[in-house]
This record gives C-alpha cells, sequence and structure tokens, in this order.
C-alpha cells in the first residue's frame, strides 16, 4: 500500500494544483471565480490564500484520501485520471480541517512544524482552511465528468450531508476536551469518530460510487468500508500519539504528548478512567484538564493508560474496525486486484508510523 500511495502522491498534487495553483494569477481567478466585479487583488489572494494552502501540502501527508478514491473508481470499471479532481475534493477538505482544528485546538505542530496559525497568523490560517471547504465544490460546478445535472445535485448533496456531520464530530471532540466534568463513553467516542474522521472516509468512498454509476446498495456498503476503517485511522492516531511521545521520551518540547496537553478523551483515556482504581483516574483526569503538563505528568498519564491495558484494548478495536471494514468489501462489485488493495489498507491505517 506503501508503493500505492507514493505512485499516486505526485499525480494528486499535479491534479490540486489544477484546482489551486501555486502561483495566482488574474487568469485562473477570472476561470475559477468569474470577472472582477472591479478588480482582484492577485497578490494579496496569493499570500494569504495559496501560499498557506501549500506550506500545508508540502509538508507531507500520503494524499490516501485521494488515493482510495482513484482507487475505488478503478476497481468500478471507470479511468481514474478522468476523475482525477473529484479525487482532490476529499483531500482538500481534509487539509482545510485541519487548518482549522489546529486553531480550535491551540495546537503547536502539525507535520513536523508550527502550526499554520503559528506562520501566517489566526486570520489568514482561519480563512485558507474555510476556503478548503468551499474551493472544492467548484469542480463539481466545473463539471469535468460531463456529468448529467441529477449526478452533479447527487455529488452536492452528498458533501453538504457529510460535511454537516464532520462538524457534529469536530463539536463533540472539543466540548469534551474543554469541559472537565464531560461524561464520555465508548459509543460516543465511536460516533465522534464516525461523524469527524469517518465522514472524511465516506466522502471518498460515496463520490467513487456516484461518479461510477453504482446502484444505491452499492453506495451504503462502500460508504460503511470507508467509515469502518476511518474509526479504525482514529483510533490508530491516538495511539500513535501515546507511542512517539514515549518513543521522544527525552526530547520534552512542543510536540511531545499531544493529545494529553489537549486533554482529549480518546478510547484509550475513556477505556482507563473506567478501569483505573479512583485514585488513579482521579488523577489521569486532572492531568488531561491541567493547562500546562510537565515532561513527567504526560508520561505519568500514559503510565496509567498502560496500566489499565487501555492502548492494547484500543488496539483491539481498532482491528475489529479494520476486520468489518474488509467484510464489506465482500459485497461490492470491485475488480480483484483493487478489492485486494483496499483491503489492505485497513491493515495499513493502523500500522503505519506516521
Amino acid at each position: 500500500m506503501r508503493d500505492v500511495l507514493a505512485e499516486w502522491r505526485p499525480v494528486v498534487d499535479r491534479a490540486i494544483e489544477e484546482l489551486m495553483p501555486r502561483e495566482i494569477d488574474e487568469a485562473y481567478l477570472a476561470e475559477w471565480f468569474g470577472p472582477a466585479s472591479h478588480r482582484y487583488d492577485p497578490e494579496a489572494i496569493q499570500r494569504a490564500f495559496a501560499d498557506p494552502i501549500w506550506e500545508l501540502l508540502d509538508r507531507g501527508g500520503k494524499r490516501w484520501r485521494a488515493v482510495v478514491c482513484l482507487l475505488l473508481i478503478d476497481g468500478f470499471g471507470a479511468d481514474p485520471e478522468e476523475h482525477l479532481l473529484y479525487a482532490c475534493i476529499p483531500e482538500v477538505l481534509h487539509n482545510g480541517t485541519i487548518i482549522v482544528d489546529d486553531i480550535e485546538d491551540e495546537a503547536e505542530m502539525r507535520r513536523g512544524e508550527p502550526a499554520l496559525h503559528h506562520v501566517f497568523g489566526q486570520d489568514v490560517a482561519l480563512n485558507a482552511g474555510n476556503a478548503m471547504y468551499f474551493l472544492p465544490l467548484k469542480v463539481i460546478g466545473k463539471n469535468p465528468g460531463g456529468f448529467d445535472p441529477e449526478t452533479q445535485l447527487s455529488i452536492y448533496e452528498m458533501l453538504m450531508d457529510e460535511l454537516n456531520r464532520t462538524h457534529l464530530g469536530q463539536g463533540m471532540d472539543i466540548y469534551w476536551h474543554r469541559d472537565r466534568e464531560a461524561t464520555v463513553e465508548e459509543a460516543e467516542y465511536l460516533e465522534m469518530s464516525a461523524c469527524k474522521t469517518g465522514c472524511l472516509g465516506r466522502i471518498v468512498a460515496r463520490l467513487a460510487a456516484i461518479i461510477t454509476d453504482q446502484p444505491p446498495e452499492v453506495e451504503r456498503e462502500i460508504a460503511a468500508y470507508a467509515e469502518e476503517m476511518s474509526i479504525a485511522f482514529q483510533i490508530g492516531d491516538d495511539i500513535l500519539d501515546v507511542e512517539n511521545t514515549l518513543d521522544r521520551a527525552g526530547e520534552f518540547g512542543k510536540a511531545f504528548g499531544n493529545d494529553i496537553r489537549e486533554g482529549k478523551r480518546t478510547l484509550m483515556v475513556i477505556h482507563a478512567l473506567d478501569r483505573a482504581d479512583p485514585d488513579r483516574a482521579a488523577r489521569l483526569a486532572s492531568i488531561l484538564h491541567a493547562e500546562e503538563n510537565s515532561r513527567e505528568e504526560i508520561l505519568e498519564a500514559i503510565e496509567i493508560l498502560q496500566s489499565t491495558d487501555s492502548v492494547e484494548y484500543a488496539r483491539e478495536r481498532a482491528l475489529t474496525f479494520a476486520e468489518s471494514a474488509r467484510e464489506h468489501l465482500v459485497n461490492v462489485p470491485l475488480e480483484e486486484e483493487r478489492a485486494n488493495q483496499l483491503a489492505s489498507f485497513t491493515e495499513f491505517v493502523i500500522e503505519r508510523d506516521a
């Protein structure tokens, strides 16, 4: 799967450059946004729009959402090269959510460097992040696939439905780590993941199904695959934060113990708060809700997670969701090689090291 991602990433980036060029000029602005009522300022748009977006994109990211969309399109028998701009939709949306999430979470770092709002200022970063929610919608209007109005409307309605649910998930996540009294059950965490992370996954799958004219039952099955894989991804991401913190135990800095610093209610935390004795549970809660954490407090919180077997519990749950995702693929008419690659991706999202 890593080879597939490496092969497709430059292709995806070239397609994103068509949607969002690295260098802004008046011709691009007129083509994609219409003639100016008076006069655009390409330099201002360059500095406050294109530069922060490409700063984030150039830092890395595997582009897996776009690649999975292309694999699905190919697996359904269509030419992925003809639908590259559509595959960019979930990728651009995802990176927009990253910029906004980092502001909402008061994050310090992103992909090994300062979060964009520390580089460009909160106002520029927020505007760029919000623009990345709306820019992909231009693809539907441009209609490079030549779809009929009914298909265009189906894509648009699907995006509106999923993006609204994405914000429900983000709202739950924000509330839980800001409210000291919030009690979070495992089912609520899973629903948050299904909304916040799963919605983007479902966009990937449903988009591929709609543009290849799949029947509703196929769209539902492939959406279920993507949602459950995305939940596995979210749990795996939480585990990775703990493992990376332990790997950097001697390097206390801004990226050390991000989820604990932010007071995130991960599946591991929910499990540990339920399983630890009352004193240890109270101590974990106090660390999570502290304004600042020392290196020792972060490592103490992780030790509580380990002592309750919460890390392994979360890993087992992620593996269960990955297995369930693969089962949904059985009911989808995909070309065999692509089906196998998509099945293997459910393991990659858990086992990845970054």
